[in-house]
């Protein structure tokens, strides 16, 4: 279990069906209501699925961090066999437990999982201050991807 400083020590889990709420307040922290509703539901049905994939990391029986792999069916490129790509989602620590690895260690295992179904295409959407972190773990910004119908964000995409 990783050492936390003198606030204590954390671990990382799968997500379950039960944390989809939880995941859903991760993707909007300052909401309630339907949109907090209907996320928690997709997030439910899509680990059921099994094409979301999570991790959440706890303090005692809380959870303080979390990040998502969500699996899509993309199908077979010239450049890469492998049906499916990966979006990385949720990545949210609470903000007294910022800056002490969680987020690191969550994006790894979804790095990993990503790794063990030859999933090598992998996106995500970032605020400014988190771009650093994911261009430490290999992102890079991409040149080629247009999107329509987003908030304005960094979109950093292997091209592939």
């Amino acid at each position: 279990m990783p050492k936390c400083g003198v606030t204590g020590t954390w671990r990382i889990r799968p997500a379950r069906d039960a944390d989809a709420l939880a995941i859903a307040q991760h993707r909007y922290p300052d909401s309630q209501g339907e949109s907090l509703e209907l996320y928690a539901a997709w997030v439910s049905l899509a680990i059921g699925r099994g094409t979301y994939l999570g991790w959440l990391s706890e303090a005692g029986n809380t959870v303080i961090a979390g990040a998502g792999l969500v699996l899509l069916d993309w199908g077979p490129t010239q450049s890469d066999p492998n049906p499916l790509r990966g979006r990385i989602s949720n990545v949210y620590t609470q903000p007294a437990w910022r800056q002490r690895g969680l987020a690191t260690a969550l994006l790894q295992r979804c790095l990993a999982e990503a790794d063990a179904r030859g999933v090598r295409v992998l996106n995500l959407s970032t605020s400014p201050q988190a771009r650093a972190l994911y261009e430490r773990l290999g992102f890079e910004a991409s040149r080629t991807e247009m999107v329509k119908g987003t908030p304005k964000s960094y979109h950093l995409a292997e091209d592939g």
